[in-house]
């Protein structure tokens, strides 16, 4: 079973209460902290452009009817 948490002031602090014997090994393993979204070169929304207007061949009332072709529904 892995354990999260962080250091502070020098002491590993773990993310939730367990009951672990005296003596018990253990290991500690440093990891790197992922960047936030916001702090990402390329969010989410900026890899998606790359795909943006590339489709082809598509209705051209896609967008208004997309549950009949995706469901079936009649068209509107």
């Amino acid at each position: 079973m892995t354990y999260q948490g962080v250091i502070k002031n020098g002491v590993v602090v773990i993310d939730e209460r367990i009951a672990l014997p005296d003596g018990t090994p253990v290991r500690i393993e440093p990891m790197s902290p992922e960047p936030a979204a916001s702090q990402t070169k390329d969010g989410l929304a900026e890899r998606l452009l790359q795909f943006a207007g590339r489709a082809s061949g598509l209705p051209a009332d896609l967008a208004r009817n997309h549950d009949h072709y995706l469901h079936g529904h009649p068209h509107k």
